[in-house]
C-alpha cells in the first residue's frame, strides 16, 4: 500500500508539472505571435532554435537516454555508492566533453549549419535570414550543452525516485522565453535577437536549477 501511495504521489506530481510546462508553452506560442507576428524573422529564430532541439534528442532525450538510465539503474541496484559515483563522472566528463565540442564548432561553424538546415534559403539568395538565424544560433546552440547535462542530471534524479524537480525544470524555458520576448525584446535593436538570448539563459538556468538537488 505505502507502494502504491508512493506512485500515486510521484504520477501526480509529475502530472501537474507537465500540465504547467504545457499551458505555460502555450502561453509562450501566444506571447511570441502577439509581439513578433509571422514573418521572416521568426523564421529566423525558429531556424536557430530548431538546430540544437534537433541534436538534443541525440544527445539527451534519444539513444544515449535508453542506454544510460538502464546502466545507471543497475549500478543504483547492485554496486556500491563509490562504484555509482565514479560512473557518473565518468559519464559526465565524456558527455560534457563532447558537448563542448560540438557546441564550440557549431558556434564557430553557425552560417554553414544554418545553409544545411535551411537550404531552401541559400538557394532562393536570402541572405539576410541567413545571416540572421547565424547569428543567432550562435547564441541558442550552446543550449544544447545546458539542456542535455540538464536531462543527464534529471536521469539520475528520477534514478533516485526524485521526480518533482526533472518535471519542473521544463517551465524554466517558457519562463526564460516569455520574460525575454515581453521584457528584454525592447532593449535590442533587432528584438528577436531577446529569444536566443532567452533561450540562452533558460538553458543555464534549467541547469543550475537542478544541481543543489543533484548534490543533495
Amino acid at each position: 500500500q505505502a507502494g502504491t501511495l508512493s506512485l500515486f504521489r510521484s504520477l501526480s506530481v509529475v502530472s501537474v508539472f507537465t500540465l504547467l510546462s504545457r499551458v505555460l508553452g502555450f502561453v509562450r506560442d501566444l506571447v511570441l505571435a502577439h509581439v513578433f507576428g509571422a514573418n521572416a524573422l521568426t523564421d529566423a529564430f525558429f531556424v536557430a532554435f530548431k538546430i540544437p532541439n534537433f541534436l538534443r534528442r541525440l544527445f539527451a532525450e534519444g539513444a544515449f537516454a535508453t542506454a544510460f538510465v538502464p546502466v545507471l539503474t543497475e549500478y543504483k541496484t547492485q554496486r556500491d555508492y563509490r562504484e555509482l559515483k565514479d560512473f557518473v563522472d565518468h559519464v559526465a566528463g565524456t558527455l560534457g566533453l563532447v558537448l563542448l565540442v560540438v557546441s564550440a564548432i557549431g558556434v564557430v561553424a553557425a552560417p554553414v549549419v544554418v545553409g544545411l538546415f535551411a537550404f531552401g534559403w541559400v538557394l532562393d539568395g536570402q541572405d539576410g535570414k541567413l545571416d540572421l538565424a547565424a547569428q543567432m544560433l550562435r547564441l541558442t546552440f550552446p543550449y544544447l550543452f545546458f539542456i542535455s547535462l540538464t536531462a543527464f542530471a534529471g536521469g539520475i534524479l528520477n534514478a533516485h525516485d526524485r521526480f518533482a524537480v526533472p518535471a519542473f525544470t521544463p517551465v524554466l524555458l517558457n519562463l526564460c522565453m516569455i520574460g525575454a520576448a515581453l521584457w528584454a525584446a525592447p532593449m535590442f535593436e533587432q528584438p528577436i535577437v531577446a529569444l536566443a538570448w532567452g533561450v540562452l539563459l533558460a538553458g543555464i538556468t534549467q541547469f543550475t536549477f537542478q544541481l543543489p538537488f543533484l548534490a543533495r
